[in-house]
């Protein structure tokens, strides 16, 4: 797994501006991207990230990079948490177990299961939004659909945009993803 796909999939939560990113990784070995992945967990959890496989399926890995802290408290909100309980989450405690919840609806489900926005970030609103809409109908298109305040999603897709080309060129220029990454 390339530093530069994790780097292209990733400079907002490496930089602590967002709780998480998701992206593909393609493997021909299961054990080799296991063992990436032990390899940059050495990297991460010590600046407070972790990356985990949430799914496995023909040679593609799904992979969650996100910050355990900031998770925890985006479950701890009330909007969150008033999706997640109805459909089997166990909110309220440890976000591992919420995690654990999502693999096993990625599991069931051939389709992404739409509270995923949540691990990733979110705004709840929108996520509520996305789903009671069926995805139609929002008010403005980014890393999300957007159904309530679209200047602050605005903002943050700019900055978000702005992050990764920045990492982008650092990377190019040879600065490590140890060195991107921010502890927070």
């Amino acid at each position: 797994m390339s530093e530069d796909l994790i780097v292209r999939h990733c400079s907002p939560t490496l930089a602590g501006l967002k709780t998480a990113n998701l992206f593909a990784a393609e493997y021909t070995s299961e054990e080799a991207l296991r063992n990436d992945l032990r390899a940059l967990n050495r990297v991460l959890v010590p600046k407070g990230l972790r990356a985990l496989p949430l799914r496995w399926e023909n040679g593609r890995a799904l992979i969650y990079l996100y910050r355990p802290k900031r998770l925890a408290q985006d479950l701890k909100d009330a909007q969150a948490a008033a999706l997640l309980e109805p459909i089997g989450y166990p909110c309220g405690g440890c976000p591992e177990r919420c995690i654990a919840a999502l693999v096993r609806r990625l599991k069931e489900q051939s389709a992404f299961p739409h509270e995923i926005g949540l691990f990733l970030g979110y705004p709840p609103e929108d996520v509520r939004g996305y789903i009671e809409n069926r995805a139609l109908h929002c008010k403005c298109v980014g890393c999300w659909k957007v159904y309530g305040d679209v200047e602050s999603a605005r903002r943050k897709f700019a900055m978000y945009q702005k992050c990764t080309d920045v990492y982008c060129a650092c990377l190019r220029r040879g600065t490590t993803i140890d060195r991107l990454t921010v502890a927070v």
